[in-house]
């Protein structure tokens, strides 16, 4: 499998960085994955024809999306094994229409309002949560 994580702009906090990079090392164990900053929309629009004209399964994360639950995340990973896929978070002005068009699929981390980079690091640590309820380890029970 593998997976993108992409976000626009520069992290500002040192802290949200850490996060980001353990659990993208930890997803690691399980998926090729890498973490992107990007500059623009526009960036991570591009993403989604890939190189060498790949395509990739494009997933904006936007509050108007559709709320899984981690297993229902887990299902839906293990349903789109078959083309990468690029899990995307917008700037703190959220994704316009023309990307919420544009994308394969949108989904929402919940009804909270949270700072686009605290997303970020949800994102992943659920990300991280689904592959190893996947890979039927204890993580996810709490043990």
């Amino acid at each position: 499998m593998k997976l993108k994580v992409a976000w626009i702009g520069k992290t500002k906090e040192p802290a949200i960085q850490s996060l980001t990079d353990e659990y993208l090392k930890r997803i690691s164990r399980y998926a090729d994955i890498t973490g992107q900053s990007l500059k623009d929309e526009a960036a991570i629009l591009s993403l989604a024809t890939g190189e060498r004209h790949q395509k990739n399964h494009l997933v904006l994360l936007d509050s108007r999306g559709k709320q899984l639950s981690s297993e229902e995340l887990a299902t839906f990973l293990d349903s789109h094994q078959a083309m990468p896929l690029v899990f995307a978070i917008g700037g703190s002005d959220g994704f316009s229409e023309t990307a919420r068009r544009q994308s394969h699929s949108v989904l929402s981390l919940g009804k909270l309002t949270l700072p686009h980079e605290l997303a970020r690091v949800v994102l992943v640590e659920q990300l991280y949560r689904a592959l190893t309820i996947l890979n039927h380890h204890p993580y996810h029970l709490g043990h």
